[in-house]
């Protein structure tokens, strides 16, 4: 994994449990990748030690997840559980949390937008990571800050910005 900031330590937790996905090699450089340029990105605002669990599904149990903790009974394509209460900056908890990539839905929706896979695994680990780190998208002015965010941190890997 890349160097992260000074200010920031983090162990990163990969579970490849179900679906056809990158080898776990190719999954490891991706998701370091994507978590040192969001911490690269948002080092003034994070210090301390923490763990990330970043889990690879398919669609069947991203389904179940997503049906038992928010109501809606279908896949989706990430989703993300904190361990703590997200502090929107400062010392980071011992363990940030948990986010669940679903195959399927991410094959599927790089194909449709013609983009790399590894591209859109990346952003979905960054939107899932933003999530845990306290940004959200339920109101426009919350979802335009994430999005730029999410941009800022993109660019940092040369990925061309998924919204535009």
């Amino acid at each position: 994994m890349p160097a992260l900031p000074s200010t920031v330590s983090l162990d990163i937790d990969l579970a490849i449990e179900a679906g056809a996905w990158p080898s776990q090699a190719a999954l490891d450089e991706l998701v370091g990748k994507a978590a040192v340029a969001a911490f690269e990105e948002l080092a003034e605002k994070y210090t301390g030690d923490c763990e990330l669990s970043v889990v690879f599904t398919d669609d069947a149990h991203i389904r179940e997840l997503n049906a038992a903790w928010r109501g809606k009974d279908k896949p989706t394509n990430v989703l993300s559980f904190p361990a703590f209460p997200a502090s929107g900056g400062g010392s980071l908890p011992p363990m940030l949390g948990d986010i669940v990539l679903a195959a399927e839905t991410v094959s599927r929706e790089a194909a449709l937008e013609d983009k790399p896979l590894g591209n859109h695994i990346s952003h979905l680990v960054i939107h899932g990571l933003l999530h845990l780190l306290g940004y959200d998208h339920e109101t426009d002015a919350d979802a335009e800050a994430m999005e730029a965010a999410e941009r800022a941190v993109l660019a940092r890997l040369a990925i061309p910005d998924p919204y535009a």
